[in-house]
Protein backbone atom coordinates (compact mmCIF):
# COMPACT_ATOMS: atom_id res chain seq x y z
CA UNK A 1 0.00 0.00 0.00
CA UNK A 2 1.34 3.54 -0.92
CA UNK A 3 1.15 5.64 2.42
CA UNK A 4 4.22 8.26 1.71
CA UNK A 5 3.44 11.46 0.00
CA UNK A 6 6.25 10.84 -2.51
CA UNK A 7 4.80 7.18 -3.52
CA UNK A 8 1.19 8.82 -3.89
CA UNK A 9 2.84 11.85 -6.19
CA UNK A 10 5.06 9.41 -7.80
CA UNK A 11 1.60 7.08 -8.45
CA UNK A 12 -0.20 10.67 -9.78
CA UNK A 13 2.75 11.23 -12.13
CA UNK A 14 3.01 7.67 -13.66
CA UNK A 15 -0.74 8.14 -14.56
CA UNK A 16 -0.41 11.24 -15.67
CA UNK A 17 2.15 9.89 -18.00
CA UNK A 18 -0.06 6.69 -19.23
CA UNK A 19 -2.68 8.19 -21.01
CA UNK A 20 -0.90 10.69 -23.20
CA UNK A 21 1.81 7.40 -24.07
CA UNK A 22 -1.48 5.28 -24.51
CA UNK A 23 -2.60 7.94 -27.06
CA UNK A 24 -0.04 7.94 -28.93
CA UNK A 25 0.14 4.18 -29.59
CA UNK A 26 -3.52 4.18 -30.44
CA UNK A 27 -2.94 7.18 -32.97
CA UNK A 28 -0.41 5.30 -34.56
CA UNK A 29 -2.69 2.08 -34.92
CA UNK A 30 -4.81 3.83 -36.17
CA UNK A 31 -2.26 5.48 -38.79
CA UNK A 32 -1.17 2.13 -39.64
CA UNK A 33 -4.53 0.99 -40.61
CA UNK A 34 -5.63 3.41 -42.77
CA UNK A 35 -2.48 3.55 -44.42
CA UNK A 36 -2.86 -0.40 -44.65
CA UNK A 37 -6.37 0.26 -45.94
CA UNK A 38 -5.28 2.79 -48.42
CA UNK A 39 -7.77 5.64 -47.12
CA UNK A 40 -6.05 8.62 -48.15
CA UNK A 41 -8.67 11.02 -45.97
CA UNK A 42 -8.06 8.22 -42.93
CA UNK A 43 -4.17 8.46 -43.33
CA UNK A 44 -4.35 12.85 -43.26
CA UNK A 45 -6.96 12.43 -40.00
CA UNK A 46 -4.87 9.96 -38.47
CA UNK A 47 -1.56 11.58 -39.15
CA UNK A 48 -2.47 14.91 -37.64
CA UNK A 49 -4.18 12.90 -34.63
CA UNK A 50 -0.77 10.94 -34.33
CA UNK A 51 1.04 14.39 -34.44
CA UNK A 52 -0.87 15.94 -31.42
CA UNK A 53 -0.49 13.36 -29.57
CA UNK A 54 3.00 13.15 -29.73
CA UNK A 55 3.05 16.52 -28.95
CA UNK A 56 1.14 16.48 -26.07
CA UNK A 57 3.14 13.71 -24.70
CA UNK A 58 6.49 15.46 -25.47
CA UNK A 59 4.83 18.18 -23.09
CA UNK A 60 4.05 16.12 -20.92
CA UNK A 61 6.95 13.71 -20.64
CA UNK A 62 8.78 17.11 -20.13
CA UNK A 63 7.02 18.44 -17.11
CA UNK A 64 7.14 15.65 -15.90
CA UNK A 65 11.33 15.50 -16.57
CA UNK A 66 11.44 18.69 -14.94
CA UNK A 67 9.53 17.51 -11.58
CA UNK A 68 11.40 14.23 -10.86
CA UNK A 69 12.24 11.56 -12.69
CA UNK A 70 10.42 9.73 -15.99
CA UNK A 71 9.68 6.18 -15.27
CA UNK A 72 11.91 3.49 -17.53
CA UNK A 73 8.44 1.54 -18.63
CA UNK A 74 6.97 4.81 -20.15
CA UNK A 75 9.88 6.36 -21.37
CA UNK A 76 10.85 2.77 -23.50
CA UNK A 77 6.94 2.78 -24.80
CA UNK A 78 7.39 5.99 -26.14
CA UNK A 79 11.00 5.59 -27.30
CA UNK A 80 9.09 2.46 -29.33
CA UNK A 81 6.28 4.45 -30.67
CA UNK A 82 8.81 6.97 -31.74
CA UNK A 83 10.92 3.93 -33.62
CA UNK A 84 7.75 2.47 -35.09
CA UNK A 85 6.67 6.47 -36.19
CA UNK A 86 10.02 6.39 -38.01
CA UNK A 87 9.69 3.33 -39.82
CA UNK A 88 6.52 4.23 -40.89
CA UNK A 89 7.53 7.43 -42.45
CA UNK A 90 10.50 5.53 -44.20
CA UNK A 91 8.53 3.21 -45.56
CA UNK A 92 6.31 5.83 -46.64
CA UNK A 93 8.80 7.78 -48.13
CA UNK A 94 10.11 4.66 -50.55
CA UNK A 95 7.01 4.14 -51.24
CA UNK A 96 6.00 7.42 -52.50
CA UNK A 97 9.74 7.05 -54.28
CA UNK A 98 8.94 3.92 -55.84
CA UNK A 99 5.57 5.59 -57.64
CA UNK A 100 7.03 8.54 -58.65
CA UNK A 101 9.67 6.52 -60.39
CA UNK A 102 6.79 4.20 -62.11
CA UNK A 103 5.11 7.32 -63.02
CA UNK A 104 7.98 9.14 -64.72
CA UNK A 105 8.55 5.34 -66.33
CA UNK A 106 4.82 5.05 -67.59
CA UNK A 107 4.53 8.50 -68.59
CA UNK A 108 7.85 10.19 -69.38
CA UNK A 109 5.85 13.56 -70.64
CA UNK A 110 4.66 14.55 -67.57
CA UNK A 111 7.68 14.04 -65.72
CA UNK A 112 9.75 16.88 -64.86
CA UNK A 113 12.24 18.70 -67.74
CA UNK A 114 15.33 17.33 -65.45
CA UNK A 115 13.83 14.26 -65.21
CA UNK A 116 12.61 13.41 -69.05
CA UNK A 117 14.36 10.61 -71.05
CA UNK A 118 18.29 11.22 -70.92
CA UNK A 119 19.24 9.76 -74.28
CA UNK A 120 17.66 10.99 -77.59
CA UNK A 121 17.39 7.70 -79.91
CA UNK A 122 20.84 8.48 -81.58
CA UNK A 123 22.49 7.67 -78.04
CA UNK A 124 23.41 11.91 -77.66
CA UNK A 125 22.50 13.18 -74.11
CA UNK A 126 19.84 15.86 -75.57
CA UNK A 127 18.22 16.58 -78.71
CA UNK A 128 19.77 20.12 -80.02
CA UNK A 129 17.04 22.20 -81.72
CA UNK A 130 19.79 23.79 -83.67
CA UNK A 131 21.30 20.20 -84.82
CA UNK A 132 20.10 18.49 -88.18
CA UNK A 133 18.05 20.57 -91.42
CA UNK A 134 14.99 20.46 -93.12
CA UNK A 135 15.12 20.10 -96.82
CA UNK A 136 12.47 20.76 -98.47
Amino acid sequence: MLTTPDEQQALRDLSALEAPVRAVEERLASLGLALHQQDALAVDREATALHAALAAAVHHFSQAARAGAVPLPLRQRLATASGQVAAQREALARATAALDRAMDALLPELAAPRQRALYAPDGLASRSPSQGSLLA
